[in-house]
């Protein structure tokens, strides 16, 4: 799948490309930075991961949003959604219902919902 859609793109094939597009392809949700880089069987400098990164959003490959804590995350570019924001513990992850993408002409690529999640609203007690 990685394979065609580097050809679909006309994008060069890189291991380093290549092996973020697989992070985020298996990712169940958003991913930062940090949690990418962990995941990397190979050293990429923070300059090469964005580079390839802003690639990727420029072909419409990737997206990526900022979260309360002013961290970046990432993820393949599906459908338009909603991401959950967890204003406690600052996690993130994917909230499935349907998103209008087209309000007034405008172009919606995600939307944020803020609040706090269930396992800190159990915690608060």
């Amino acid at each position: 799948m990685i394979k065609r859609l580097f050809k679909d793109k006309n994008i060069k094939l890189t291991s380093a490309r290549e092996m973020i597009l697989d992070i985020l392809s298996k990712a169940n949700a958003p991913l930062s930075y940090e949690q990418i880089r962990a995941k990397m069987k190979i050293d990429m400098d923070k300059a090469t991961f964005y580079r390839n990164i802003s690639l990727f959003e420029e072909a419409n490959i990737v997206q990526k949003f900022e979260s309360n804590e002013r961290k970046w995350y990432f993820e393949l570019l599906k459908k338009t959604h909603a991401h959950f924001i967890c204003e406690a513990c600052n996690g993130v992850i994917c909230v499935d219902f349907a998103v209008n993408p087209d309000i007034e002409g405008h172009s919606v690529k995600s939307v944020m919902l803020k609040g706090v999640c269930k396992t800190c609203k159990q915690t608060a007690g």
